[in-house]
């Protein structure tokens, strides 16, 4: 059974401007491609896709879209992210099953990965996006995201788009 999550993806200008903040990645980071950056709404693990979506449409029945803007760089052990931002981003992450993981949910777009034990690593860039903003855009669908383990990193492949009310 494949890996799946559910995620918003950023507009190609959102994903332009991002990139240009970063500029040339490095520093000791393994730096996520911008054809991955996504911001997950709820991670499944190995399940069904035609069941997971199924249920994802319900569960999204009728949801209003949400406001989104990307802004000042954090991170969590081993993970350089971009902070999600907008006050619709929770409440619509609960309603795709983020109310089911044990941790709080945090909105956040991943940008690298580094050696969990290597803290310092992610300190330059972590200053360097602090004062990042996005323009704000309206996420008028989610995407249910198939994962799929490939030499080099996951390949993400959408399975189904859920349109949002006021889209």
């Amino acid at each position: 059974m494949p890996v799946l999550f559910s995620a918003l993806l950023p507009p190609d200008d959102v994903v332009a401007a991002v990139a240009e903040a970063v500029g040339e990645p490095g520093g000791g980071l393994r730096w996520e491609p911008p054809e991955r950056w996504h911001v997950t709404l709820a991670y499944y693990g190995q399940d069904d896709v035609e069941t997971r979506a199924a249920w994802l449409g319900e569960r999204l029945a009728g949801r209003a879209g949400a406001g989104v803007r990307l802004e000042k760089a954090a991170t969590f052990p081993g993970v350089l992210w971009l902070t999600a931002a907008g006050p619709e981003l929770t409440p619509l992450a609960h309603a795709a099953g983020a109310d089911a993981e044990a941790r709080p949910y945090t909105a956040h777009l991943t940008l690298a990965r580094f050696p969990r034990e290597e803290p310092g690593l992610a300190a330059r860039w972590k200053e360097k996006l602090a004062g990042f903003t996005s323009r704000q855009w309206h996420a008028a669908e989610v995407a249910l995201v198939v994962s799929e383990r490939e030499p080099g990193g996951p390949r993400y492949r959408v399975a189904r788009v859920f349109e949002l009310d006021g889209a």
